[in-house]
């Protein structure tokens, strides 16, 4: 693994949180699984039918020894989870629905954070990123001020750390979505050993052009100013302006950031998407991610063709937001 990674192990270790993995019949999530168990790294919590979680270990040659394993359909305290499901979602679902929707993986595992069972979820190997973020959305919900949860990424390159951000989630963004976007962003910066500078970024720079796309991208950052008085955020800004304190002293001599910033909020999901993949393919950047950030506790969604070393990492990443937030 990377240095980055090394090093939030370490961490994760020295705390041992329970995380929960509701694929628990997906061979590569419960090989991670194990293997973080048999590291010492954290306590993983596995849903599944009891002999299907069982064969699958079989199949791959690894002891469940170390892992809790949880099937729904006999979980001890299935009544308190239905009633506490039910009083969350206030009247919008009855108590027989609760049960029928809590035997679905997702919805239980999800449940079992917000009820303290676990500091965080990881799943979407075998599910779509819908049926992973709807039900946190729903039971976990967002921090207060937050109204939609983003998806950031790490951009590490040795051993420097940028947050691009919304990479995943939003696609056409409001002012209101950018300033959440970037103070939730800031929060993760720090997360993970990086003191937030952030750039709302845009094809203009302190007015250089002036077109709804850059005013919402000046709206935005006064938002997000407010929302945040102790982080350090400016806009908007050309890349290079925010980046290159040669360009900052010309485009934005009177910017605090003076082309330091490391934690870029993009005026919407198209130039997220394409920016990261850019510093990643030609600038030799390592991609973390996507990491969901506005969650009050964290829940992450795997790609459906991950592999085991991909399980392994993003749970490093969710136990270390479950750990410091």
């Amino acid at each position: 693994m990377s240095g980055i990674f090394e090093q939030i192990e370490a961490k994760v270790k020295s705390e041992f949180p329970t995380i929960v993995f509701p694929e628990g019949t997906d061979k590569r999530v419960l090989e991670a699984a194990i293997k973080l168990a048999d590291n010492k790294v954290l306590h993983p919590i596995v849903v599944g039918n009891n002999e299907d979680v069982a064969e699958k270990a079989e199949e791959i040659g690894l002891s469940l020894e170390n892992v809790e394993v949880i099937d729904p359909a006999e979980y001890p305290y299935y009544d308190e989870l239905v009633t506490a499901f039910v009083e969350r979602r206030k009247g919008k679902v009855t108590e027989e629905d609760a049960r029928k929707q809590l035997l679905n993986v997702n919805y239980f595992g999800t449940m079992l954070v917000y009820v303290g069972k676990a500091a965080g979820l990881v799943s979407g190997a075998a599910h779509s990123t819908g049926d992973t973020v709807r039900p946190a959305l729903q039971i976990i919900k967002t921090r207060e001020g937050i109204k939609k949860t983003s998806g950031v990424f790490i951009m590490v390159k040795g051993e420097e750390r940028l947050i691009f951000a919304d990479c995943a989630i939003n696609i056409a963004p409001d002012s209101k979505d950018l300033a959440e976007t970037a103070v939730a962003a800031a929060q993760t910066a720090r997360v993970f050993g990086v003191d937030p500078k952030v750039a709302m970024l845009s094809f203009s720079t302190k007015g250089s052009a002036v077109s709804p796309e850059t005013e919402k991208v000046a709206d935005a950052t006064k938002m997000a100013q407010e929302m945040a008085p102790d982080v350090l955020i400016d806009g908007e800004f050309q890349f290079d302006a925010a980046f290159v304190p040669s360009v900052a002293e010309t485009k934005a001599p009177d910017s605090p950031l003076k082309g330091q910033a490391n934690v870029f909020v993009f005026p919407s999901l198209e130039a997220g998407n394409i920016g990261y993949k850019i510093a990643q393919r030609l600038g030799g950047y390592e991609a973390i991610g996507p990491i969901l950030q506005g969650l009050n506790k964290p829940v992450n969604d795997l790609s459906r063709g991950c592999n085991v070393e991909d399980v392994y990492k993003l749970a490093l990443i969710t136990a270390m937001q479950g750990i410091t937030e």
